[in-house]
């Protein structure tokens, strides 16, 4: 073996700890797949004198990431601090002083790829991220590379631990969104501000830089249609589970007639679909491709350990690489159209509060067919003094026609509310 590779790390915090012991504990073995040994030279953190319990482990802490920057025995720069800034920064510092540089960054990776990739291509470095999406979860690289030759109809994946957990106890519980969302944070699965988790920040950033990798062109969280997960209620995974469904936040990209369609919604999936099975703080991403069929990707979608092994891998993959840097790493060849939202018509799950029983429903459904949208099934799920619950499922059909017929009531002095409107997919994941 050659001398060692020198690494700089930017952020010790859970995941960078995690880098540092896996490097550790596998030393030997992470040497002789990568054909070189690798070692953290110096790490950047806010205060050297804290406690971390990585005694011995790297020989150098600075609060300077210059010093980091400008040392030239070091070849390779980790980025674990998260956020857009200074990481940002740090990063684009790194690859135009010819270091190759590591991120697990959804945030930078998702808005700033393209001059990221670039700044890469110019400076002949490689630039890797397969812990910015799913965790330990193996996806950006099999996309990248062992899915290459395919053409990619569809991304369809859980890729939010927090969001996932909470409608996982919602669902097997009937507890509330608000109890579970607080349950999360007391067990370190929710942040303090848990926006960009449950209003589908997260997974819209994740969506964005997937959807980049699976059809070649330029896709940014701006260009996501996001919806979260708020207006679930109780109710809603119950009735769910009557119409043999579960619900989970669905981050989608699909080719529609040359463009790309993208969204985050929840949305009702039978329990044989691929993602209905996937629980907990776990993720999984499904992949529907020509000529490969359908493959799926699940495990743990974040967390210390998950998220180094795939920070750790990137290492070690440039390593193995760093003598031909890969000019064609970005593999947004392409400029297509990028829509948000669906835009494929399904059947829609629709809970209303009507002020009255029959007379009521009926009016609802006239209101509906006024608008070219027939319903499969109607059912009464509970009456109290405010008026009468009803699940609404509606045969295939467009979206806006939907949410239209359905907020009709409610703007015209009907008294409708409404409660929820969620998309159905059937059991392949291609409704």
């Amino acid at each position: 073996m050659r001398d060692m590779v020198k690494v700089g790390l930017m952020g010790l915090g859970t995941v960078g700890g995690g880098v540092v012991e896996l490097l550790a504990k596998n030393r030997v073995e992470i040497a002789q797949r990568a054909g070189e040994g690798i070692e953290i030279a110096m790490a950047l953190v806010r205060d050297p004198a804290k406690a971390r319990g990585l005694d011995g482990a790297i020989p150098r802490l600075t609060t300077d990431p210059e010093e980091i920057l400008a040392d030239k025995s070091i070849g390779i720069v980790v980025e674990t601090m998260g956020g857009e800034e200074p990481a940002l920064t740090y990063i684009k510092k790194a690859l135009r002083r010819g270091k190759h540089v590591v991120t697990a960054n959804k945030e930078v990776v998702s808005a700033h790829g393209q001059e990221l990739f670039e700044a890469a291509m110019i400076h002949r470095c490689h630039l890797m991220f397969e812990g910015s999406v799913g965790g330990g979860i193996p996806i950006i690289m099999p996309l990248k590379r062992c899915l290459a030759a395919n053409d990619i109809d569809e991304v369809s994946a859980v890729i939010n631990g927090t969001t996932n957990y909470i409608l996982t106890e919602m669902t097997a519980k009937g507890k509330d969104f608000a109890e579970v969302l607080r349950e999360a944070q007391a067990r370190g699965y929710a942040e303090a501000d848990p926006s960009a988790d449950v209003d589908g920040l997260d997974a819209a950033r994740k969506l964005a830089i997937l959807a980049s990798i699976a059809f070649n062109t330029r896709v940014t969280p701006s260009h996501v249609s996001t919806e979260g997960i708020r207006a679930v209620s109780s109710a809603d995974p119950r009735y769910a589970a009557e119409l043999g469904c579960v619900i989970k936040l669905v981050a989608t990209a699909r080719q529609d007639d040359g463009a790309v369609r993208v969204a985050v919604a929840p949305v009702l999936l039978p329990k044989d679909h691929p993602l209905a099975a996937v629980n907990g703080p776990d993720n999984a991403v499904l992949v529907r491709g020509r000529p490969v069929g359908r493959v799926v990707f699940s495990g743990p979608g974040a967390g210390r350990g998950a998220t180094a092994s795939a920070v750790v891998g990137d290492i070690m993959e440039i390593v193995r690489q760093r003598t031909r840097p890969d000019k064609s790493q970005c593999t947004c060849f392409t400029t297509k159209e990028v829509l948000a939202g669906s835009g494929r018509p399904s059947p829609f799950y629709v809970r209303l509060r009507l002020p009255d029983g029959h007379g009521a429903l009926d009016r609802a459904t006239a209101a509906f067919a006024a608008r070219g949208v027939s319903l499969a099934s109607a059912s009464r799920k509970s009456a109290d003094g405010s008026g009468y619950e009803f699940v609404l499922v509606t045969r295939s059909a467009a979206e806006d026609a939907v949410r239209a017929a359905a907020a009709e009531g409610a703007s015209n002095g009907a008294g409708w509310a409404v409660l929820n409107v969620l998309r159905m997919e059937d059991g392949d994941g291609a409704a």
